[in-house]
């Protein structure tokens, strides 16, 4: 099996065995199980625990008669039937967290709250989190979590498929907003990535308004929800800092309504007073 089939049925959650007589079964329709075995090179001792596996979570059919064939399911149903084992799954991890909940805070409720008497104000303000996969899962949080606005300050967007699902989700909640910087102020590999990102944008989410700054923007982040109140609002950011490499950097979240406010403040000068709106051809 080549690597790239190999990569998509490792996304199902399957073992090495389980993917590799998927495969087979997919090319060749309804065979044995000893002639799957002579085509994968499965051991016989552990081919029937395989097949009866795959037949468990769906993606195949057992066929009786003697002796018994199976079946492989369309691709399409391979897939439907995946999302529907990892939805079950997740319901019975959220229904055995529930179960615990009451439990769980009151063991670790006091603890925590013993343990907070001494944090100053200040520490209370921001934490960090690592730039990547950790800063992207608290992206995401933030789109899932906004109730009227998300608004993105970016160079060029580079990370949208990392957060892709949650921004369509949000899109039909609430308001979007991205400013980017003007492509004369990029890299030209990323004024390639921003003009493909644009474009992508433009077509599969008009939602979302855009616009590009025609300074350099000092920090880049995404916050939500901001109030003039200074009551509400959440923001994860990182300051610009040439020469560092992203994945030695940390973000910012804060849940500060006053800072969340004055990042939109800043967002919203930028955004009237020095941007434009069409997406304009580098100089």
């Amino acid at each position: 099996m080549t690597d790239a089939p190999a990569d998509m049925l490792e996304r199902l959650g399957l073992t090495e065995y389980e993917q590799t007589a998927l495969a087979e079964l997919l090319a060749l329709g309804r065979t044995t199980a000893p002639n799957l075995a002579e085509a994968t090179g499965i051991p016989k001792a552990r081919i029937y625990g395989v097949l009866d596996s795959l037949a468990d979570q769906g993606y195949i059919e057992v066929i009786p008669g003697r002796p018994k064939e199976y079946q492989p399911k369309p691709p399409e149903e391979v897939l439907d039937r995946a999302v529907e084992n990892h939805r079950q799954e997740f319901e019975r991890y959220r229904q055995d967290l529930d179960s615990m909940r009451e439990d769980f805070l009151a063991e670790f409720r006091p603890r925590y709250e013993r343990a907070s008497e001494d944090v100053r104000p200040a520490e209370e303000l921001f934490h960090v989190v690592d730039v990547g996969e950790p800063s992207e899962t608290e992206t995401r949080r933030l789109y899932r979590e906004a109730d009227e606005r998300v608004d993105v300050i970016t160079k060029s967007f580079a990370y949208l498929e990392a957060v892709e699902p949650a921004l369509a989700e949000a899109l039909g909640r609430v308001d979007v907003r991205a400013l980017l910087n003007h492509p004369d102020l990029l890299s030209a590999e990323n004024r390639e990535i921003q003009a493909d990102i644009v474009a992508r944008l433009r077509e599969s989410y008009p939602e979302v308004s855009l616009r590009f700054s025609t300074g350099q923007l000092p920090w880049r982040g995404t916050l939500i929800d901001p109030s003039m109140a200074y009551d509400s609002g959440e923001a994860i950011f990182l300051v610009e800092e040439p020469g560092v490499p992203d994945h030695m950097r940390q973000a910012a979240i804060t849940e500060n309504g006053s800072f969340v406010a004055g990042l939109k403040r800043y967002m919203d000068l930028v955004w009237d007073h020095e941007s434009v709106g069409e997406y304009p051809e580098s100089g």
